[in-house]
């Protein structure tokens, strides 16, 4: 609380209006709470979801599994090859021996369990949480680390929009004249390819990878936020005070960042958790498709993919539909949330009194 507090006088009046305004909004406040906290359980999805020991002891020596890949002749095996944990022969020398601690869910999003007791998809158990698909990998692995992926990719998808739309729109907005009229037919032009199709004809060329379906996905995905920057910058470029700066002889691009990049940067700021939930049903619209990812990803459209196909197991499409409509639901209340903080309605109504404490005292009681 003291580190807040040292911070807090750093806020500008404006600022601390918002913040009040999102922290009444009790419904986006608590789906960005529960959102963090996915996120952040995600980030660890190898402490979580894991086919190797976390730390194992073996003849009195520490080992960490996850961070470095040993041999079996390690543990007093034959191969030199990288160790297979569950392996019973390995298993069998480590518990003679020494121990392991293993995470919650002791299976890997890729990883193939051999010993199901049905066949694949096998229903939720004890052993499988939330069941497995028709690979026989646990379900519940690959939706941990499909939520990390899914975010991680709209995160930095979203980022990559940002900096190009305010960019494009910034220069078109402040500039005008023909940089904007020319800038306008070209973004038109740019937004009327059919992106499907060339996903399509370049999924056909090239093997799909997450750094290549980003590179693919940026190239139009910022055409969103061009038109809000633009009519922010059309807006501030004839303000008094950007009209003085100009006068004082100020470069254009110090003008743009200090002066009319913070304003339009309000309505910029309450499109980012749309534009952010576009990102990840377009993953999963493309991974369904199998446009997408490569095969094996730990990826929410393989899973939708997976539930399609094997409609005997409710599960798999149950799974993938409330993970969907939970991290979906969540980013839309947060989006509404900041909305509603940067809404000039909102910022400039007057704020509830509060309540005030009234000392209750208690009158002699007349027993006459």
């Amino acid at each position: 609380m003291a580190i807040l507090e040292r911070f807090r006088p750093r806020l500008s009046p404006i600022t601390r209006r918002r913040l009040a305004v999102f922290r009444g909004n009790g419904r986006a406040r608590l789906a960005l709470w529960v959102f963090s906290l996915l996120f952040l359980l995600s980030l660890g999805a190898e402490l979580i979801a894991n086919d190797k020991p976390l730390v194992l002891k073996y003849q009195d020596q520490w080992y960490a599994p996850l961070l470095v890949d040993y041999p079996e002749t390690e543990f007093g095996g034959f191969l030199p090859t990288a160790t297979d944990y569950r392996d019973p022969f390995v298993i069998e020398q480590i518990q003679a021996e020494g121990w392991m601690l293993w995470p919650p869910i002791p299976f890997a999003y890729d990883t193939l369990d051999q010993a199901l007791d049905h066949p694949a998809p096998a229903p939720p158990s004890t052993r499988h949480w939330l069941g497995t698909d028709d690979q026989g990998r646990d379900v519940l692995a690959r939706v941990i680390y499909g939520f990390r992926l899914s975010v991680v990719f709209a995160l930095v998808l979203t980022l990559g929009s940002l900096v190009l739309g305010v960019l494009v729109g910034g220069i078109q907005g402040y500039f005008g004249g023909k940089v904007d009229l020319v800038g306008q037919r070209l973004t038109e032009i740019w937004s009327g390819l059919p992106v499907l199709f060339l996903l399509i004809i370049l999924a056909s060329l090239v093997e799909p990878n997450l750094w290549w379906l980003l590179g693919i996905m940026l190239l139009f995905s910022w055409l969103g936020l061009v038109d809000i920057v633009r009519a922010e910058f059309l807006r501030a470029r004839n303000l008094e005070y950007v009209r003085a700066a100009r006068a004082l002889g100020l470069p254009s691009h110090l003008i743009m960042w200090r002066h009319v990049l913070p304003n339009a940067m309000v309505a910029t700021l309450t499109f980012i958790p749309f534009l952010f939930t576009g990102a990840i049903t377009t993953l999963t619209a493309l991974d369904f498709l199998g446009f997408g990812l490569p095969p094996g990803s730990p990826s929410l459209g393989e899973l939708v993919a997976q539930g399609k196909n094997n409609l005997q197991a409710p599960w798999l499409g149950i799974t993938a539909f409330i993970t969907l409509s939970v991290m979906l639901s969540l980013l839309v209340f947060i989006g509404e949330g900041l909305r509603d903080a940067f809404d000039p309605r909102h910022i400039n109504a007057p704020m509830p009194p509060k309540p005030e404490r009234v000392a209750i005292t208690e009158e002699p009681v007349d027993e006459r």
